[in-house]
């Protein structure tokens, strides 16, 4: 299940990818696909494995082409063990949520980010999570856990604060937010409540299946319910010394 809409954020062979805190690896897995050469980070020990394991069946299976490489690092989001313009793209997909300083953070993606390349942030979308903040305290007060619901606008103005042009938004995962919403409802762990435990058998139903109906009804969804608000942005060329 993607967040990143890849015909919005092209993707070209050969491209130099971060997905920075790739979790279990969605948007690494589908860059390598298309053929990029992938680094997913994660400061999550075992989540980090499981991504190079599946990167490793992958390149077994003839999953990606020929050319595309993919690597999976442990490593911190504040301090990012790269040089300078190190990649063409950077992905940070629920991730800026979590982090106190989300300002440094953004900080370290243009660094890393040549000239001339693109990022995609996505993170909750504001009046789902408060939905789901409010109706749940341990939905969010985890170690590690949601600190802070970005409004769209304060997003991207931090984006802009950071030296990057945002060139479009949308929103993605309407179906999502009324399953957060039953399971904030009926205990975050409890996984046996009959409506949590229906609502999540259509999704897993919608993500295997992609019928037509659900595709449809989700995308008329989106701009009302979606979960996740998503921001694109390039990092501007700077003007050679001594240009006019």
């Amino acid at each position: 299940m993607l967040t990143v809409d890849f015909t919005r954020f092209p993707l070209a062979p050969g491209d130099r990818v971060l997905d920075l805190g790739c979790g279990a690896g969605r948007h690494a897995f589908e860059c390598y696909r298309r053929g990029a050469h992938v680094v997913a980070l994660d400061r999550d020990t075992e989540e980090i494995r499981e991504v190079a394991t599946w990167f490793a069946a992958m390149e077994e299976a003839g999953e990606a082409p020929p050319g595309a490489t993919a690597t999976a690092i442990e490593g911190d989001a504040l301090a990012l063990p790269f040089p300078d313009e190190s990649f063409d793209v950077v992905i940070i997909s629920e991730v800026m949520e979590h982090i106190p300083d989300d300002k440094g953070v953004l900080a370290e993606m243009v660094r890393v980010l040549r000239p001339g390349g693109r990022i995609a942030v996505t993170v909750p979308r504001y009046g789902p999570e408060k939905v789901c903040w409010a109706l749940s305290d341990a939905y969010h007060e985890v170690e590690g856990g949601h600190i802070r619901i970005y409004r769209a606008d304060e997003l991207l103005r931090k984006i802009r604060e950071a030296g990057l042009r945002p060139y479009g938004t949308h929103h993605a995962h309407a179906l999502h937010s009324p399953y957060w919403w039953l399971k904030c409802a009926f205990g975050v762990d409890n996984d046996r409540a009959l409506p949590v435990r229906a609502y999540h058998k259509l999704l897993v139903w919608d993500i295997m299946k992609k019928p037509l109906a659900t595709r449809v009804a989700e995308q008329a969804l989106n701009p009302l319910l979606g979960k996740s608000f998503v921001a694109y942005a390039t990092k501007p060329h700077l003007p050679r010394v001594g240009a006019p």
